[in-house]
C-alpha cells in the first residue's frame, strides 16, 4: 500500500522546483547568497551586518564605512554612507539605514514615532517590538507605494505620529484609533492572548497587530488623498456620504449590530458601520492583497503551482473598467484569490483559522480598484515626485 509519506517523497521530487534567483526585491539575499527575512540585522550564515535601505525598498549587506559606525551598501559602486537608526540598540531592534548626511539619529519609520511604553516594565519591552515590528512592515509598503510618509514632528500640518499607550490598570482603556493624523495603537494589542480575547468578544473572523495599522493609516489617507480632492464626489457616490453622523452611526452599530446584508456590500461587518470605515477596511484589506501577493510571487509562487478552481474577477467588476491598467488589475485581484483559496487550505491542514477568512463581493472589489486607481493617481504620484 502507498501511504501519505510515500506519495509526498514522489511528487516533492518531481514537482518542487531548485531555488533560483530572486524575482523581485522582497526575496532579500545576503552577500553568500542565503535568504535573509525584512527582520533580519544580520545574516545567520555568514554572520554579515544587514540593513534595510527604505528608498529602495531592500535589505542589503553592509561593508564598514569611513567613519566610526558609518556603513556602505555591499556592492554598491556609490559613494553613498549610512548610519544605523538609533533604535538598532533598543529593544525596537530596527534595522533601518539612514544617510550619514540625514538629520536626527532616527529613520524614516522611527521618526513617527510621538509616544513609546515606558520600557521600565518588561511586557511594555516587548509590546514595543512586535509593535515597530509592524510599523516598520506599514512604513515600508507606504513607502513602495509612493504614498507620502511624513513625521508631524517636522509638518505638523499634514504629518504622521503614533502615539502607542498602555491602559492603566484603573483605567480608562487606551482605543485604538486616528484623529488629526495622531494614530493612537493600545499597545496592549500586541499581547497575542489579549488580543484573541478582543476578537473573540467582538466577534471578528480576524484581528492583528498590522492589520490595525493599515487600517488606522487608511484613516489618515483619507484625509490626504480623498477629503477636498477631485475624489470626494466619486468616493461618496461609491462609498457613501461621509458627513452622516460619526458618533451616532457607532453607537447604532454596537446597540444593534450590522445590516444582515452587510456582506453583499462590505468586505467586513464594522466596514458597514460608517463611509469612513468603510473606506480604512476597504484601504487595509488592499494593503493585506499586495503585501501578501509581493511576498508570495517573491519566493517563488506562480499560477503553475496552483490547482484551484474560482470563479474570476471580470473587468465589468471595477470602478473604472477602462482604466489603462483594468486588465493588470483584473489579474492581480484574480490571483489572489487563487493564491487565498490555497492558503485557506493550508491554514486547515494545520488546524487553524483561515488565513484570510473574508469574502470579496463584487462591489466589495469596485471599493478595492477604487482604492488603487486613487493610489495610482498620475497627478498625485507627479506630485509626491516634486516634493
Amino acid at each position: 500500500m502507498t501511504t501519505l509519506l510515500d506519495s509526498l517523497y514522489e511528487e516533492v521530487g518531481a514537482l518542487w522546483k531548485n531555488h533560483s534567483a530572486p524575482r523581485t526585491k522582497r526575496a532579500f539575499r545576503c552577500r553568500c547568497e542565503r535568504s535573509v527575512f525584512f527582520r533580519n540585522s544580520q545574516c545567520l550564515g555568514c554572520g554579515s551586518e544587514l540593513g534595510y535601505e527604505p528608498r529602495t525598498g531592500e535589505l542589503r549587506p553592509l561593508e564598514p564605512g569611513p567613519d566610526a559606525g558609518s556603513w556602505r551598501l555591499h556592492g554598491d559602486p556609490a559613494t553613498a554612507t549610512y548610519r544605523r537608526c538609533a533604535n538598532f540598540d533598543s529593544v525596537a531592534g530596527c534595522n533601518w539605514l539612514l544617510r550619514a548626511d540625514e538629520n536626527g539619529n532616527h529613520c524614516i519609520a522611527c521618526r513617527l514615532n510621538r509616544t513609546i511604553p515606558d520600557l521600565s516594565d518588561p511586557d511594555n519591552q516587548r509590546y514595543w517590538r512586535a509593535i515597530e515590528n509592524a510599523k516598520r512592515r506599514l512604513v515600508s509598503q507606504l513607502l513602495a507605494l509612493g504614498l507620502p510618509v511624513e513625521s508631524r514632528l517636522y509638518n505638523r500640518t499634514q504629518g504622521l505620529v503614533f502615539d502607542f499607550l498602555r491602559s492603566p490598570p484603573d483605567g480608562p482603556r487606551v482605543m485604538t484609533g486616528h484623529a488629526g493624523g495622531v494614530i493612537t495603537i493600545n499597545a496592549e494589542e500586541a499581547d497575542d492572548a489579549k488580543r484573541e480575547q478582543i476578537r473573540h468578544e467582538l466577534h471578528e473572523p480576524y484581528r492583528s497587530l498590522l492589520g490595525h495599522f493599515r487600517h488606522e493609516v487608511g484613516h489618515y489617507y483619507w484625509d490626504r488623498l480623498i477629503a477636498g480632492t477631485r475624489w470626494q464626489e466619486p468616493f461618496r457616490a461609491l462609498f457613501g456620504d461621509e458627513r452622516a453622523d460619526y458618533g451616532a452611526a457607532l453607537k447604532s452599530n454596537y446597540e444593534n449590530g450590522p445590516p444582515p446584508d452587510w456582506r453583499e456590500r462590505h468586505i467586513s461587518s464594522y466596514a458597514s458601520t460608517h463611509p469612513w470605515e468603510d473606506w480604512a477596511e476597504t484601504w487595509a484589506h488592499f494593503l493585506h492583497i499586495l503585501d501578501s501577493l509581493d511576498t508570495a510571487i517573491a519566493h517563488g509562487l506562480d499560477a503553475e503551482d496552483l490547482e484551484t478552481e474560482v470563479e474570476p474577477y471580470t473587468r465589468a467588476d471595477l470602478y473604472d473598467p477602462d482604466h489603462p491598467s483594468a486588465d493588470r488589475a483584473i489579474g492581480l485581484l484574480n490571483a489572489w484569490l487563487e493564491m487565498v483559496t490555497l492558503m485557506n487550505e493550508m491554514a486547515r491542514s494545520m488546524g487553524e483559522p483561515d488565513f484570510y477568512p473574508f469574502v470579496m463581493s463584487r462591489p466589495v472589489v469596485k471599493k478595492l480598484d477604487f482604492v488603487r486607481v486613487v493610489v495610482n493617481d498620475p497627478e498625485r504620484l507627479a506630485s509626491t515626485a516634486r516634493g
